[in-house]
């Protein structure tokens, strides 16, 4: 094995140019990050449209092998979405799915269940009211 002393040359030779790779390496990788970071925020549009629709049926999901007919204390809901106007202009009542999940079995029996709302791309959910709703399990 070779001592420290032979190694030496390669660490200090040409060390100003090995600290501004590592600098300039840092930089570009906080700049990079940054900018993953950003793409992944929501955006907000400051131009966009805010529509509601009122009157949605909300939809129970429950498990497969569940047969039970469950109610719900009400049927449906109101929707604000926004988006840009291109977005919302083509929006209709039908491509907006509310639903309530049942799938698990230990919330059957709480008082209220929240609101689950679906939309297309480039719509967003911006208020549910209300926002849980609550379920009544059929009769035993």
């Amino acid at each position: 094995m070779k001592p420290f002393s032979a190694y030496r040359g390669w660490l200090v030779e040409d060390f100003g140019w090995k600290i501004f790779s590592v600098l300039l390496a840092v930089a570009i990788w906080l700049t990079v990050h940054r900018f993953l970071l950003e793409s992944a925020l929501p955006v907000v549009n400051p131009g966009g449209s805010t529509i509601n629709y009122e009157n949605l049926p909300v939809a129970i999901v429950s498990a497969s092998g569940d047969v039970r007919d469950y109610c719900l204390l009400q049927p449906t809901v109101t929707v604000a979405v926004s988006g840009l106007p291109e977005a919302i202009g083509k929006l209709t009542a039908n491509q907006i799915r509310a639903t309530v999940d049942l799938t698990s079995t230990n919330t059957v029996n709480t008082a209220k269940q929240p609101v689950c709302v679906a939309v297309p791309p480039g719509v967003t959910v911006v208020s549910v009211k209300p926002d849980a709703i609550r379920v009544i399990p059929p009769p035993q």
